[in-house]
């Protein structure tokens, strides 16, 4: 793999709360383009993981580099560039309930931006037709679906033209149906803008349909047992721990 196509690189990564050790010994790498699958058992620290991606909480041991660059032993202003090229869309939408739409999506246009009010209306009103929200600028939260808040949400992390956008669970709390759409409108970005995609996931519907490479946490081991396509890890990995994962559900019924 070229240099050039590493977008992100995790490297004898080890997190910890306190002396309690969630993952040890993480080194992957998410190429251009890819929409990556993080994966693994309740409690494995995918969340966790995620939240060291983003900067949220800093590594016991190792690093995690964005293009070549050191995010953690970055000076904080040259971590914050990196962190404005980064969209999160959290399990709950973290919507802003008192605010509509528009008002949600104009807070980091505000804060990073020097778009005048007009600009801002019509960046807002883009976002939200790529995620079929169009029209519904003036709703609030409470007054639209789960799935349709999950993609507001999304419309929000893409404000700023992201490199990359981060999901966390993103079907949590959804129906089959608004869940696939969501992973369609995932699939979508992605072939269309070309973004990097991490998701958090223990959803095997959703993890086979949009996963072009992923990283398998476990938890008794306490670190990654494979790194790979999906359909390529079901196929040929000969771990059991791995399969057993994605291959629950065959026998039921």
């Amino acid at each position: 793999m070229a240099q050039q196509d590493i977008h992100i690189a995790v490297r004898d990564l080890t997190m910890a709360y306190g002396d309690f050790v969630i993952q040890r010994d993480l080194t992957f790498e998410v190429r251009r383009g890819d929409v990556f699958i993080i994966m693994g058992g309740s409690g494995c620290g995918k969340s966790t993981l995620l939240r060291h991606l983003v900067g949220l909480k800093s590594p016991a041991r190792g690093g995690v580099y964005y293009d070549g660059v050191s995010f953690w032993d970055a000076e904080p202003g040259e971590r914050a560039i990196l962190m404005q090229r980064m969209g999160i869309l959290y399990q709950s939408g973290a919507l802003w309930s008192s605010m509509t739409l528009a008002e949600n999506l104009a807070i980091p246009l505000e804060a990073y931006t020097r778009l005048s009010k007009a600009e801002q209306r019509d960046v807002i009103a883009l976002k939200l037709s790529l995620v079929g929200l169009s029209g519904f600028e003036d709703y609030y939260p409470s007054e639209i679906s789960g799935g349709m808040q999950k993609r507001a949400g999304l419309a929000r992390a893409m404000a700023l033209d992201p490199d990359i956008l981060f999901f966390d669970e993103p079907s949590a709390g959804l129906d089959p149906i608004s869940a696939k759409l969501l992973d369609d409108l995932i699939i979508e970005l992605s072939h269309s803008l070309g973004t990097t995609i991490v998701v958090v996931t223990h959803e095997l519907a959703s993890i086979f349909a949009i996963g072009t490479n992923s990283v398998f946490l476990d938890t008794e081991a306490k670190t990654m047992l494979a790194v790979g396509n999906p359909r390529t890890l079901l196929a040929s990995c000969p771990d059991k721990r791995v399969q057993t994962f994605l291959r629950r559900g065959e026998t039921d019924g």
